[in-house]
């Protein structure tokens, strides 16, 4: 089982160059098993099943950074039948999922969704990731450079993120609460709690 995450940049074209999110789209592709960035603001990433959904909230909190920029994504979860050179070379279900559900993204307005071959997987999770949306598609710049760092250092006290990030601990406390920060990691676990009983099922 894998994951394939497909998605584009949504208000690429009122950026001032894509030089201003690029940089920040590549860091974020970066840790994928595979990436690939096509059609100027389009871009697939291979990962792990249990990895995909926070890789998604990664790669937004990077793109958010810039204002008024956001990103579409995703998330397929299922096989791969073949391996190419990069991620528009393989093929499998979870590519074939992962496409389909990024066609819908635009007519259900959303900027986050997950299709995997378990129906009630993918009810539970996208009413959660929904909920969540109302607070990740209105982080603002100083909320998603915390979101971004703090998921960079996962281990890092507010204190220590204080420092890396040259603010006070109040600040960073009080753009984590703004992003519902916690909140989305208790997603985040629990996506993986359920994923995982649905693989071993």
């Amino acid at each position: 089982m894998i994951s394939v995450l497909t998605g584009d940049i949504i208000n690429s074209r009122q950026a001032n160059s894509p030089q201003s999110w690029l940089p920040l789209l590549k860091n974020a592709l970066a840790q994928s098993k595979t990436s690939q960035i096509y059609r100027g603001d389009s871009f697939q990433a291979e990962d792990s099943p249990e990895g995909a959904l926070l890789k998604a909230i990664y790669i937004k909190a990077n793109i958010k950074t810039l204002k008024n920029i956001d990103v579409r994504i995703a998330i397929g979860i299922g096989s791969k039948d073949y391996d190419g050179l990069s991620p528009s070379e393989s093929n499998g279900q979870a590519f074939i999922l992962s496409g389909e559900k990024f066609e819908l993204l635009k007519k259900e307005r959303l900027t986050l969704a997950l299709h995997s071959p378990w129906p009630d997987l993918d009810y539970e999770m996208n009413i959660a990731i929904r909920l969540a949306l109302i607070a990740m598609d209105n982080w603002g710049q100083a909320a998603a450079e915390t979101v971004k760092l703090a998921i960079e250092h996962p281990a890092a006290s507010q204190q220590e993120l204080a420092e890396i990030s040259g603010r006070s601990q109040s600040s960073v406390s009080e753009a984590l609460k703004r992003a519902s920060f916690s909140e989305i990691m208790e997603l985040n676990n629990l996506y993986q709690k359920k994923l995982n009983l649905f693989i071993s099922a």
